[in-house]
């Protein structure tokens, strides 16, 4: 059922309130997908089965406990690869690699550098 009039009016207000008070915000809900939270998700699992096996690896010989807790941890990573990867599916995958090619994906690198030297690097010198 499309909106009326009177309510796309409404909802064209609201969005120009958002990008007005804040604009950050609304660029990060205009540009974050559900493809490219599964991916960023995708990511942070994938660090934390490595991290996991690193555990293995060098607790198994010290404490079965704590090498236990790595195994868990790579479960638990394995299963979070495992859902976002159904999440992002192939339509996600498309839209990925279609960003890569455009160049869209290093731009928000640079954008995300950019952000990165602004915090760690201010342009006034503290006297």
């Amino acid at each position: 059922m499309p909106l009326s009039d009177d309510e796309q009016r409404i909802l064209s207000q609201i969005e120009q309130q958002l990008h007005e008070t804040d604009p950050a915000l609304a660029k990060e809900v205009a540009t974050t997908t559900v493809y490219t939270h599964s991916a960023r998700n995708i990511k942070w699992s994938v660090l934390g089965f490595i991290i996991g096996l690193v555990t293995i690896v060098l607790t198994l010989s010290i404490s079965f406990l704590l090498a236990f807790v790595g195994f868990v941890m790579m479960l638990a990573a394995a299963l979070l690869f495992e859902q976002n990867l159904r999440r992002l599916g192939r339509a996600g995958m498309n839209q990925l690699s279609m960003n890569v090619r455009s160049g869209n994906l290093k731009d928000s690198f640079t954008e995300k550098r950019g952000k990165m030297k602004g915090r760690f690097r201010p342009d006034d010198p503290i006297q």
